[in-house]
């Protein structure tokens, strides 16, 4: 069974000798992402900030940072995920293995959320300038949400089913933003856009909840670039091993009935500045306009832990959310784009702005002199959807001319295998 929030996670990664407790003062303005960034780099524990300079609440970090303590948190779960995964792209494995697939049900019946009168996060309210005001490095426009899961369902079709959890940048001090402001930051093409995209067309404002730590799988789910059609509520229940409970009050969006944190509001058609932020990329994206979150209510649990990481150059915890997602998914490209074998965001190089992939050239196997047809198509689809489409630079080579293994999780192999047909 998997864990159903932070402290029950934290706790058994405590029981297993690999969380370490720092009781000294610590400052959530740069000093606590300079320690997270080191002990991340050292390949350290996950880490509990217990007095938080300034905050009430406690902040933990680096819960992510090693592909064993990922496993160790899913332990229960992750490979009847990938069996599924797998499923999806070969369905007569279920009936050649039948025993391989005993535990689907059960999964299946994990993915529907448990609706709820009320939970542990609606027992208390606290104002945005009470929460951890993180800011990871010196230039930082203010205050951000680093590990955040933001809610949202379509207006056209509202329900679990319409829903879209996505990790997006949130910013909830600094620049024009008041005390019951908070700045976000996605693109048009994300989920949240399409959302938002259909409530100004019906001239409505968007109700988004950004929720903040509960159950592991969550945090997960909202980087996880799944299929069309499949809400990342779905898939958090399936990897999570339990129904995510979610408690539904009237006229208002559900929220995770274990989250640690959730601030609920609106955002219409007003825009202010957001950043500069730390990026991922290894320097600051500059200040721009984005949509304003107008706050409502901020809900905490009574036990109520602020999960955080540091976002910048690589290699930094989401990492380590790369190479889970590469595991968890890396059967089902082909299933998503036709004729694509494997893709590979490369994170040495900020992830988004470099794609190697590996797809097919089967149009005209009768030509004399080969030119790339199906592979431009493949491209073509790469860029184009998903998360893929935020690539700046493809790389995609013909599987057919890789006779020696070459693949394009080995960067030089591959690099070499391109550069010799230029």
């Amino acid at each position: 069974m998997g864990y159903k929030n932070t402290k029950e996670c934290l706790d058994a990664i405590e029981a297993k000798g690999d969380l370490l407790r720092i009781d000294q003062e610590i400052d959530p303005d740069i000093e606590a992402g300079v320690i997270q960034r080191r002990v991340f780099q050292a390949g350290g524990p996950a880490l509990l900030f217990t007095n938080v300079k300034g905050c009430k609440f406690p902040m933990a970090a680096n819960i992510f940072g090693t592909k064993e303590r990922l496993h160790f948190i899913f332990r229960d779960t992750i490979e009847t995920v990938e069996r599924l995964m797998k499923l999806k792209m070969y369905p007569m494995e279920a009936i050649k293995r039948p025993w391989q697939y005993l535990g689907a049900p059960r999964t299946a019946y994990h993915t529907m959320p448990r609706k709820l009168s009320e939970g542990p996060i609606t027992t208390n309210e606290t104002t945005l300038a009470q929460l951890p005001q993180l800011r990871s490095w010196p230039m930082d426009g203010g205050a951000f949400v680093t590990l955040p899961q933001v809610y949202s369902e379509s207006p056209d079709s509202p329900g679990f089913a319409g829903s879209n959890i996505g990790m997006y940048r949130v910013q909830i001090s600094g620049n024009e933003y008041n005390n019951t402001e908070v700045g976000l930051h996605y693109q048009i093409h994300r989920g949240i856009g399409h959302h938002h995209a259909q409530a100004l067309k019906k001239g409505e404002k968007l109700k988004v909840n950004i929720v903040v730590g509960g159950a592991p799988s969550m945090t997960i789910a909202a980087v996880m670039p799944l299929p069309e059609g499949l809400a990342e509520i779905f898939f958090a229940g399936a990897l999570g091993g339990h129904r995510i409970p979610m408690v539904m009050q009237p006229n208002e969006l559900p929220v995770p009935a274990e989250a640690d944190f959730c601030i609920c509001g609106t955002i219409s058609n007003e825009q202010k500045p957001e950043g500069p932020f730390g990026d991922h990329i290894g320097y600051y994206s500059l200040t721009h306009d984005f949509p304003v979150l107008k706050v409502d209510k901020v809900y905490h649990r009574s036990d109520a832990i602020w999960p955080f990481t540091t976002v910048g150059r690589p290699p930094q915890e989401d990492t380590m959310f790369g190479d889970f997602i590469h595991e968890l998914t890396s059967e089902l490209v082909p299933s998503v784009f036709t004729g694509v074998h494997e893709v590979h965001a490369v994170d040495v190089a900020g992830v988004h702005p470099l794609l190697l992939a590996v797809g097919s050239e089967r149009y005209v196997p009768y030509a004399e002199e080969r030119q790339p047809q199906e592979l431009l198509t493949n491209g073509m689809a790469l860029l184009g959807n998903t998360q893929t489409a935020l690539a700046k630079y493809l790389f995609i080579g013909a599987k057919e001319d890789m006779e020696h293994g070459e693949d394009c999780h080995n960067i030089p192999v591959f690099f070499k295998h391109m550069l010799e047909r230029v």
